[in-house]
């Protein structure tokens, strides 16, 4: 493997910085003979990953998925001799990820949002890598973990005024419950398909402040960040706008009297 060769694909400095070390981890397994693994990753960084693993011909891997529709997941690598207890499901992924159950008083079952959850993990300081999946429910929510950073979180997030009166507890992640989505239908109608004209509709901006939303790096496509106004939008397409939510393009109605194009859009909620 040829370190900086492989790099020399990748131009933007953040893919760069997350390709080395998922070459890193390729050669720790390879060097070492032992499993390793990476923090959770995003759907972009799961497909940057999988090209590295395709250019570097490894064969030994494996994409660990906590729950059902889980948007971050766990890359682990293992040696050949591992083969068999992963290709039959026996390895114990415990050892990588734990669960934490937050279940909310009577009073406030239903209040509590993704961002409830997520803002006050990240209020201890926890890297955002460190967390998976934060599945929300109507009494509470349970959030995946990487089983080195569980305990800090579980001693800590009583003291958080917003979770003191809930019940915290650590779980095997096999007790983990699958997610119950939540989307509502919305419809936009706009000039045309351009990113720009989307993300002004769904933050319920003008289309200078979209644009702004845009050059920041906070709008992703299909879990890409995109930073072109003029990009065309497609139905089939998840559209992530970070501090607004996320969005799935379901369908293309056609124009309107005025000459407008109408959008179906899912708001995942």
């Amino acid at each position: 493997m040829n370190k900086s060769i492989v790099l020399d694909r990748y131009s933007n400095e953040e893919d760069r910085l997350f390709v080395a070390k998922i070459l890193d981890k390729v050669t720790l397994a390879r060097t070492r003979k032992q499993i390793v693994n990476t923090d959770f990753l995003d759907m972009y960084q799961k497909k940057l990953s999988q090209e590295i693993l395709n250019i570097e011909k490894e064969k030994n891997y494996k994409y660990y998925y906590a729950c059902r529709d889980a948007e971050k997941v766990m890359l682990i690598i293992y040696p050949e001799k591992y083969n068999e207890i992963f290709e039959n499901n026996r390895f114990d992924y415990s050892k990588m990820v734990d669960l934490i159950r937050i279940t909310l008083p009577n009073e406030l079952k239903g209040t509590y949002t993704h961002k409830d959850y997520l803002s006050g993990v990240m209020k201890l300081g926890v890297k955002r890598e460190k967390i998976g999946d934060i599945l929300v429910f109507e009494d509470g929510a349970d959030i995946i973990v990487s089983n080195e950073i569980c305990q800090y979180i579980f001693n800590n997030l009583s003291q958080l005024t917003r979770f003191s009166k809930a019940n915290i507890e650590t779980l095997n992640i096999s007790q983990v419950r699958n997610p119950d989505i939540k989307k509502q239908e919305i419809r936009i109608t706009i000039q045309s398909l351009r990113l720009d004209n989307v993300v002004s509709e769904l933050s319920h901006c003008s289309r200078s402040s979209a644009s702004e939303i845009i050059a920041n790096q906070r709008v992703f496509i299909n879990y890409e960040n995109e930073t072109r106004n003029s990009k065309i939008i497609n139905v089939g397409d998840t559209l992530v706008i970070r501090g607004k939510g996320k969005f799935y393009i379901d369908k293309i109605e056609g124009k309107t009297k005025k000459g407008k194009t109408a959008v179906i859009v899912q708001h995942y909620i």
